[in-house]
């Protein structure tokens, strides 16, 4: 364990068996340079680094030089990747440690970048800079907007090339989260070996994220639901702010309950339940209104791999997995209409609540609405000027919520209050983030860099983020996002 700068590093994955991760140091870069320190989250994780030292930054967060007694590994896993199974891993990512906060909280360092690994499947275990960009954007603006995710901690250029469709700078980014456990993980341990590989596995992650279940009677039943909870509230709040994830493979779904792996993600700009913006994702099985089922879906294949551990009776444990698994809707809608009714500023439970909420993204979708400037609109005490909400069919649903938020238990202004907490004023707009990303590939950093400040605040109007709240700013509606490589 090393405590040089605050490091805390332990890694208890180490510890499991091997078939589960493979002992493999990053390859080092030739010139590697910083682009981004995220100070920040380094001093929320105990660590206190000589920001002014850049050339030693570098040199760590390439992953050229780590912090004493580190053991970095490269974690297996497998996925349903669009519905089809898939032995996979970490094919270009490194799990340097676990840091233990001042708190004694534990989270998974990982350099992803970093270099070829057993499981890179012919790639060459790099990334290029932009994906790498997005992912610090976007991971970013979760955390500001409330939504459980992975962080980043750190961005540095690695100085050497890598090809895709052209050559483009290479980068590596330091990834921060609960822990890099999957509902494929689970997959990986049961189709290789078997019971005893998954009550590791299980006992392991119950013990890291859900200590309170060790004492129950049957813990990976209720592991199982408590993941089926987490995973429904996390998409629940995906849908408030029109998040789009684009990949939601099993690999990318954490039993933490964490926002993980920002590929071909995006924003909802204009309002539609069958939105796309994944070029890979050609039928639609991710789209926005998609996202609730496919998490169901994924929870389902989790409850595959743990039925050895639920009854040594199968037809017992498919039993008590199908009912794990049916208390997904219930969480999932009941998550749903509680963060819609903040978003309208509701206090209270009406039976037409839910009603009136699916009336207004119906009104939305028809009317090619602006997901985030409408319910913002809404905030304030008389709408703006838009010619959409002076159509009949939105004045009949605005006097309906207008005689809805009379009978609130509270008065108006705590509506309006609720409503400025839940509505954020900006999310990464698809315009910007292009626009910022090209810059950054172009050397200029400036504009990213005065995004992710405007995206610190989203529920507050600010100078930083004034310009970003401008209306007239027209996105392609071919607008595609890739899988970050």
């Amino acid at each position: 364990m090393s405590h040089s700068y605050g490091w805390r590093l332990e890694n208890s994955y180490a510890d499991l068996p091997e078939y589960l991760f493979s002992r493999i140091n990053p390859t080092p870069v030739s010139e590697p340079q910083l682009l981004l320190f995220n100070n920040d989250l380094a001093n929320s994780l105990g660590i206190d680094l000589p920001t002014d030292d850049k050339k030693m930054l570098a040199q760590l967060f390439s992953g050229n030089q780590l912090p004493k007694d580190t053991s970095p590994i490269a974690q297996a896993y497998a996925g349903h990747q669009f519905g089809h199974f898939s032995i996979l891993g970490d094919g270009r990512a490194h799990l340097v440690g676990e840091q233990i906060t001042p708190d004694n909280k534990r989270f998974d360092i990982q350099l992803k970048g970093s270099g070829p690994t057993p499981y890179s499947r012919n790639g060459d275990g790099r990334a290029a800079l932009a994906p790498m960009l997005r992912e610090y954007l976007i991971s970013e603006a979760m955390h500001a907007l409330k939504i459980p995710t992975t962080r980043s901690l750190a961005l540095v250029l690695s100085g050497e090339s890598v090809m895709r469709s052209s050559l483009l700078d290479g980068a590596i980014l330091t990834r921060v989260a609960s822990s890099h456990i999957r509902v494929g993980t689970f997959e990986y341990a049961n189709f290789t070996k078997g019971f005893e590989g998954l009550k590791i596995l299980a006992d392991y992650s119950i013990a890291r994220h859900y200590p309170k279940l060790v004492q129950q009677e049957n813990p990976y039943l209720d592991f199982l639901k408590a993941v089926v909870e987490r995973q429904a509230k996390l998409v629940a709040a995906w849908m408030h702010i029109g998040f789009i994830h684009g990949v939601m493979n099993t690999d990318n779904m954490t039993i933490s309950g964490e926002t993980i792996d920002y590929g071909p993600c995006a924003f909802m700009d204009i309002f539609s339940m069958g939105k796309v913006f994944s070029s890979i994702d050609s039928h639609g099985r991710y789209s926005y209104g998609s996202q609730a089922h496919v998490a169901q879906w994924n929870l389902v294949k989790l409850a595959d791999s743990l039925l050895p551990l639920l009854h040594k009776e199968s037809g017992r444990a498919v039993k008590l997995a199908e009912e794990a698994i049916d208390s997904y809707s219930k969480i999932f809608n009941q998550a749903w209409i509680t963060g819609m009714r903040c978003k309208l500023g509701l206090f209270g439970e009406e039976v037409e609540d839910f009603s009136l909420a699916q009336k207004f993204l119906d009104w939305m979708q028809t009317s090619k609405a602006d997901y985030t400037r409408t319910f913002r609109d809404l905030t304030q005490e008389n709408m703006p000027e838009n010619k959409a909400y002076k159509s009949p069919a939105f004045q009949k649903w605005y006097m309906e919520w207008k005689e809805r938020l009379l009978r609130n238990s509270k008065p108006l202004n705590l509506s309006l209050c609720l409503m400025r907490d839940s509505n954020p004023v900006i999310i990464p707009n698809n315009y910007y983030v292009e626009e910022v990303l090209l810059a950054g590939e172009g050397g200029d950093i400036e504009p990213f860099m005065a995004l992710l400040e405007a995206l610190r605040n989203p529920f507050e109007e600010t100078l930083s983020n004034e310009i970003y709240r401008n209306p007239n700013k027209k996105m392609n509606s071919d607008y595609k996002t890739f899988c970050g490589t």
